[in-house]
């Protein structure tokens, strides 16, 4: 059963980790370039100040690059996510939302950079919104991309 974006969002969502960290993931387009993920604020997800939890902001930035990526370029790569900056402008209250793009002339750009096995390390960017439109966060996620060795392989 093929995974579809509407299914993975809903499971993402319905996940442990997210469920409980009241991170919600509202949607992948259809293409695997787009993906839009919220925070709800509460007595839960709160820090000590009643504000966004800075560890639930890292969360709900963690995979979507990196599953982006993953699915635009298919079975033939090994992707991760390596590593996360998150810098706090204010506090975060409310919902709070993050966009995630990968289009798919990036995706291509990744794939011709990553063929006979090289290895690639691609940072992506975005933000954390509040309901206001205000940035509360501006994050920067790190990917790592290489062709299977079995793809590689069969090149040769």
């Amino acid at each position: 059963m093929r995974i579809t974006p509407r299914r993975l969002a809903l499971g993402m969502s319905l996940w442990i980790p997210n469920l409980f960290s009241g991170i919600r993931i509202r949607r992948f387009s259809e293409d695997w370039t787009h993906a839009t993920v919220e925070l709800h604020v509460n007595v839960f997800t709160r820090n000590y100040v009643k504000t966004a939890f800075g560890g639930s902001m890292s969360a709900m930035t963690d995979p979507y690059f990196f599953m982006l990526v993953m699915h635009q370029l298919g079975r033939d790569h090994v992707v991760w996510d390596t590593r996360g900056e998150i810098e706090f402008l204010k506090p975060g209250r409310g919902v709070l939302t993050a966009e995630f793009e990968v289009s798919k002339e990036k995706a291509e750009e990744i794939r011709e950079r990553a063929r006979g096995g090289a290895k690639v390390l691609e940072w992506f960017e975005t933000v954390i919104t509040d309901r206001e439109g205000d940035v509360v966060a501006r994050v920067r996620r790190e990917v790592y991309i290489r062709e299977k060795k079995r793809v590689t392989a069969s090149r040769d």
